[in-house]
């Protein structure tokens, strides 16, 4: 049971577009298995989604050209808007997180990052209080022609929110501020990488980015006091050359911090690697369960799939020695983008 007697439950967004249900919740029984309780179609194309802290409210991209934000009332079985959505102000919005009293969102078609207010009861304000324009371009033509923010995630001290550009190799540090963020330097990774997400260690020492455009993940030491962020090393993702483009997507660190899982889609594979001090090893790959995996997601030594192409959500039992995952169960989830656990 969750914390408060509440009973686990998952949230799975998909695309519309692309014959996806829409965002679904599902129950999650002891040993991860995921049922499908309702479903909530009226937001097109909800790529991404957010729990709020208290578990009762539910915030989705639309991950179109006129993107938007919206919220739901995840408090019974389906979602239910709490609201209209809201314009970010931007182009396609991949990915959204909870900051400060906001909600931001990364804005992968215009390069943006936006936030907007949330009021005491968890509900949208009606409009942003900020956008930040990115700007800069990479060398890899036509992926880095321009920016592009992929995910915009607060660290784990709560004092900042990084925001993961694909098109101008860099990820910026953004500190709160009344009207929502504000950017306070940026951060290069190696040219033409194409980092898409990162994931952080527990004890909030590090930070693992994710590259989309070469099948690699950058270790980078992260400092909360200064809000400062320190590429390392950058590591592959599989034991040999792709055949071609990789694609890789998400990223997950373990509760513990003894290992890292990657997603990539080119090769419909999990990456396993060892944390071991600055660095990372690459210990196992293994079948995602499915067709391109766009996300992954850990919850209670479970890690869940959600793999786009194939159209279904796979979990994993991990093995708590090597960190090797079991594929247990899956549930069709026609264009499924995300899971998100609550």
């Amino acid at each position: 049971m969750a914390d408060g007697g509440r009973r686990r439950r998952a949230f799975i967004g998909s695309f519309t577009a692309a014959g996806g249900p829409g965002i679904l919740t599902a129950s999650v029984a002891v040993d991860g298995a995921l049922t499908v309780l309702g479903s909530a179609t009226d937001m097109p194309d909800p790529s991404y989604l957010a729990l709020a802290p208290d578990g009762r409210t539910l915030y989705a991209v639309s991950e179109t050209t006129d993107g938007k934000v919206a919220a739901y009332d995840v408090t019974g079985d389906a979602p239910r808007p709490a609201g209209p959505p809201v314009s970010v102000g931007g182009d396609a919005p991949t990915h959204v997180s909870v900051f400060a009293g906001h909600v931001l969102t990364a804005n992968y078609g215009s390069g943006s990052v936006t936030a907007v207010p949330l009021r005491p009861d968890g509900t949208l304000a009606d409009a942003p209080s900020a956008v930040l324009q990115h700007t800069g371009a990479g060398p890899c033509a036509p992926r880095q022609q321009g920016p592009h923010a992929h995910q915009v995630q607060p660290d784990p001290s709560g004092r900042w929110a990084l925001s993961v550009d694909l098109g101008t190799d860099s990820v910026r540090v953004c500190a709160p501020t009344g009207a929502g963020f504000e950017p306070r330097r940026e951060i290069a990774l190696r040219p033409g990488s194409g980092p898409r997400h990162l994931a952080f260690h527990p004890d909030g020492t590090h930070a693992y980015v994710v590259n989309e455009l070469t099948p690699t993940v950058t270790v980078c030491r992260w400092d909360a006091d200064r809000g400062t962020l320190r590429p390392l090393a950058e590591v592959p993702l599989l034991p040999g050359a792709p055949a071609g483009d990789a694609y890789p997507s998400g990223v997950a660190v373990s509760p513990g911090g003894r290992f890292v899982w990657t997603a990539t889609r080119g090769e419909d594979v999990l990456s396993v690697l060892a944390i071991e001090g600055d660095g990372l090893r690459l210990l196992a790959t293994a079948p995602c369960g499915g067709h391109w995996p766009r996300a992954i997601t850990e919850s209670n030594g479970v890690l869940y799939v959600a793999n786009e192409r194939s159209g279904d959500v796979t979990w994993f039992a991990v093995d708590p020695t090597s960190g090797v995952p079991r594929r247990t169960g899956s549930v069709r989830v026609p264009a499924a983008s995300c899971v998100v656990l609550g």
